[in-house]
């Protein structure tokens, strides 16, 4: 029996922050990225939440959040016991909040009766699904908490806070989401409703990622691309991922790369490599990517799988998105000698069951490799 389940009541467009209208006599928590206090973003959030509500804010959240901060966060929980959480921010942001939870709620026997997230990024998803990603900083590994009830209760997505993202984080956000869309496409618990989520995410994200990052004030791009990070985010938190994001966390954990860029190197090769060694696979990608108009309708599985590959490459340069380690600024002989420790540590991520084909350490290492030099 499969279970698909989308709990998150889901409010989009540039009035969905209205809602937070309707919290009254609330203890809320605020848990915000660090550059959120004092701006337009945080000040109009504050000022939809009625002034009966008792609001704190933790704001020093860090990306790829570290445990060690995350505990500061629970010992503010601790003291103001809430009842509503918001997330606010990119996925850094919302998990943290996420993580403040799980462990503040098991420390201090105390449970919250609402999580609300409001994402400033169009990528992770965060929003919409049951995992809180977090470093463990002294070992150089991250580990994602997974249980459903995480899950926000309520997600408000609204198009004008992500207009004011720097050029880099739509970039790499974006083709987080792209990534999110492709693994889930394929992942072995796929389904006809989170495969109709999945391709609609590679159809918005092939064609209008590219708009956001140049005009970042088209509100209607905007809008369309922040709508596909949460049906990604759906789709994944569903179906599942795969070798892309199991190797992607090691790049993270390792050289400090940025999570959606880091996937975003290691995609086409994941793709390439996946498509060489399932044919249901293979069919899949091509037949969404038919979809999104890249390729005619009569062209084959494999010239499909090629043009998306090509297709990623294009947007990353027109985003300027460098495609290996070496051009982000690692040493490849540094990168060469952490080879068996990403590749142990991508066997042990939680993503890595989800991919369709199960690689050896030897096709893990060649993937690895691909995206040293």
């Amino acid at each position: 029996m499969e279970e698909i389940r989308i709990p998150t009541k889901i409010y989009s467009g540039n009035d969905s922050l209205d809602w937070l209208q309707t919290l009254k006599g609330k203890k809320i928590l605020m848990v915000c990225d660090a550059f959120l206090p004092n701006t337009p973003t945080l000040d109009k959030i504050k000022g939809e939440v009625d002034g009966n509500n008792d609001v704190s804010i933790f704001s020093d959240v860090k990306p790829d959040p570290p445990l060690d901060n995350i505990m500061e966060g629970v010992e503010q929980f601790g003291k103001v016991k809430p009842n509503v959480m918001i997330g606010i921010g990119g996925g850094s942001a919302i998990d943290t909040g996420k993580a403040i939870r799980f462990f503040g709620e098991k420390v201090y026997q105390h449970k919250i009766d609402e999580f609300i997230a409001i994402p400033t990024t169009s990528g992770t998803g965060s929003e919409v699904t049951n995992t809180s990603v977090v470093s463990d900083t002294k070992n150089h590994t991250k580990m994602p908490i997974i249980k459903d009830y995480l899950i926000p209760d309520v997600a408000l997505l609204d198009p004008k806070l992500v207009m004011t993202a720097p050029k880099s984080v739509t970039a790499f956000s974006g083709l987080d989401v792209l990534t999110h869309s492709l693994e889930s496409l394929v992942s072995r618990d796929a389904n006809t409703i989170t495969d109709a989520l999945a391709e609609k995410g590679i159809d918005v994200i092939t064609h209008n990622l590219v708009e956001c990052y140049k005009h970042g004030d088209n509100e209607a791009a905007r809008k369309i691309v922040h709508e596909a990070s949460c049906a990604a985010g759906i789709a994944f938190n569903n179906a599942g991922l795969g070798i892309c994001h199991s190797l992607a966390h090691q790049l993270g954990a390792n050289f400090h790369v940025p999570h959606g860029l880091a996937c975003a190197m290691l995609l086409p090769h994941v793709v390439e490599y996946n498509a060489s060694h399932s044919e249901e696979a293979l069919h899949k990608y091509g037949a969404a990517i038919k979809k999104t108009g890249l390729v005619s309708q009569g062209m084959s599985d494999r010239i499909a799988v090629q043009r998306i590959a090509a297709k990623i490459r294009q947007m990353m340069v027109q985003m300027d998105c460098p495609q290996t380690l070496r051009a982000f600024g690692i040493d490849p002989a540094e990168a060469e000698k952490k080879t068996d420790v990403v590749v142990a540590d991508a066997k042990k991520d939680g993503t890595f069951p989800g991919n369709p084909v199960v690689p050896t350490d030897d096709d893990l290492k060649a993937i690895y490799d691909k995206v040293i030099k």
